[in-house]
């Protein structure tokens, strides 16, 4: 990634660009005595790069900010989180969140030039900061993206001691899943693992009558034949919307019972409540108490 040289105030002044000129929509005042002029708009990655010119050596992007690098679904903070050594007196800077972490080597990587925690090490930084359902939607993409492999976070989870964060990060760990397409699939399915439902599958073939597989669903029971689809706005686009059509109808004429959420039903107890009622038309029984 080729970003601008970083000045200082001094620098800048001396290439000719004193403060005055540097109120200009040109010039980009990046953190405390630092400056980047601007040839072109910068986004969010670019940014971060040109802050990371000015952080201490050991420092690493972490948490929220350390996921978006990585792949997950999620925004990147208006101030990045930045990990940090243990030190005597810590750097108070006003434009990032500070975090202390003792690091190990596996635990830092480089993303675009950039020190960023490892996909294992995010995973558990967010623990401490989501909910378990948003922890399953950065655990899916980061597997998804290949931030992370099982067994990398399983032996970083192990490791983990009392970290803040660490029962729920091994309590969502094992239900990962890289399959998951979207944020609110990961969500929709961990309600349902954590309800007392049957253990729901993703990406659930559904076969005609010959046993071939003609769709796919979202997520589902293939034994019963439930299904389950989330339907964001781009499913609201002309070409998706017929590809949809299509699928849905090809379910129906195979016998499937197909629940469709959207942006309203993202909550645990809508999607329990109608995913057992589903099941229950097909023949499930909850177990016995």
């Amino acid at each position: 990634m080729d970003v601008p040289r970083v000045l200082t105030s001094a620098a800048a002044t001396a290439a000719g660009a004193g403060r005055g000129r540097r109120q200009g929509a040109d010039w980009l005042h990046l953190a405390h005595d630092r400056w980047v002029q601007l040839d072109d708009a910068l986004d969010g990655r670019e940014q971060l790069a040109l802050l990371a010119q000015g952080l201490p050596d050991d420092a690493a992007f972490s948490h929220l900010t350390a996921a978006h690098l990585l792949g997950a679904h999620v925004d990147l903070p208006a101030r990045p989180t930045v990990a940090l050594t243990p030190r005597r007196v810590l750097p108070q800077r006003a434009e990032v969140v500070t975090r202390i972490r003792t690091l190990a080597h596996e635990d830092v990587v480089e993303r675009d030039g950039m020190r960023v925690t490892s996909g294992a090490q995010t995973f558990l930084d967010c623990a401490a900061v989501m909910s378990a359902d948003e922890l399953c939607a950065v655990g899916d993409a980061l597997l998804r993206s290949g931030a992370v492999t099982a067994e990398e976070l399983a032996d970083r989870l192990a490791r983990a001691g009392r970290a803040r964060g660490v029962v729920r990060a091994r309590a969502v760990a094992p239900h990962l899943d890289a399959r998951a397409m979207s944020r609110p699939e990961s969500q929709i399915r961990w309600w349902l693992v954590d309800s007392d439902l049957p253990p729901v599958q993703p990406q659930v073939p559904v076969r005609d009558r010959w046993g071939t597989v003609v769709a796919h669903g979202d997520l589902g029971w293939e034994e019963w034949r439930v299904l389950e689809e989330y339907e964001g706005r781009q499913h609201a686009e002309r070409d998706q919307f017929e590809r949809d059509v299509d699928r849905y109808s090809l379910m129906a004429a195979d016998g499937y019972l197909l629940l469709r959420f959207a942006a309203r039903h993202r909550n645990a107890r809508t999607v329990v409540d109608r995913s057992r009622r589903a099941l229950l038309t097909r023949g499930w029984r909850p177990p016995r108490r």
